[in-house]
């Protein structure tokens, strides 16, 4: 059985005349520890259905299952505890506090489970130490570079070690080297048995993933759906 798996999905905003479908009729199926990117022209769709999968955004209709269950038909308060527990999301603005330090933003997570303290603080400085950056753990995000602040936020998705990791365009605001390392380090995770869905614009960076989907216009192109080189 799939680890995730959507199911007919079809995403519309607005109404009547002005009803627009961004995914129309998705049907898709990931493996337990895959890596999958997720490619398509701006507008075509990719990040709503990122979204949907990482159950921030409900379908119109279809539905989307992870681990067989029914994630659209948990109540709120259940489906915030799933993502909790099973999903970890990095987002291309790192999103990180400005006025908290490293280790405080990785904590974040952690606020609302029943971890010690302590033992948030050792979570917090573990998920940093898988990034490289155990010994940065006291600065401000803004004293650190573009590529350091991603992989804080790298760091705080996988504090809570969920299963899945959502990634919407994580190296967009990256230059090529900074880019490579954490295109490697989520390839790394990856080995390590996170199950990963990645969003991106850039061909090389899709091709660390095991398997290339494209979308156009709110649907598959079946086609080009296609296992990566690397």
């Amino acid at each position: 059985m799939s680890y995730i798996t959507a199911n007919q999905v079809v995403k519309e905003f607005g109404e009547g005349d002005a009803r627009v479908a961004a995914v129309q009729g998705i049907d898709l199926s990931i493996e337990q520890a895959g890596f999958i990117s997720i490619m398509g022209e701006s507008g075509a769709g990719k990040s709503t259905l990122l979204s949907m999968l990482g159950g921030l955004l409900s379908p119109t209709r279809g539905e989307i299952l992870i681990e067989g269950i029914n994630i659209y038909a948990l109540k709120r308060d259940k489906l915030a505890d799933f993502r909790r527990e099973f999903m970890g999301f990095i987002f291309q603005s790192f999103q990180l506090v400005p006025y908290l330090n490293v280790l405080e933003n990785v904590q974040l997570p952690l606020a609302v489970t029943h971890h010690s303290e302590a033992n948030k603080r050792s979570l917090a400085s573990s998920a940093l130490e898988r990034v490289g950056l155990k010994d940065k753990g006291h600065r401000l995000p803004n004293q650190l570079s573009g590529g350091e602040q991603e992989r804080v936020a790298i760091a705080r998705a996988v504090v809570n070690e969920p299963p899945i990791l959502f990634a919407d365009e994580p190296t967009g605001n990256l230059d090529s080297k900074n880019s490579s390392e954490v295109m490697n380090l989520l390839k790394k995770l990856n080995s390590e048995g996170q199950t990963i869905v990645m969003v991106t614009h850039s061909r090389r960076n899709a091709e660390y993933a095991d398997r290339i989907i494209e979308v156009a216009d709110g649907r598959l192109k079946e086609a080009l759906a296609i296992r990566a080189a690397v």
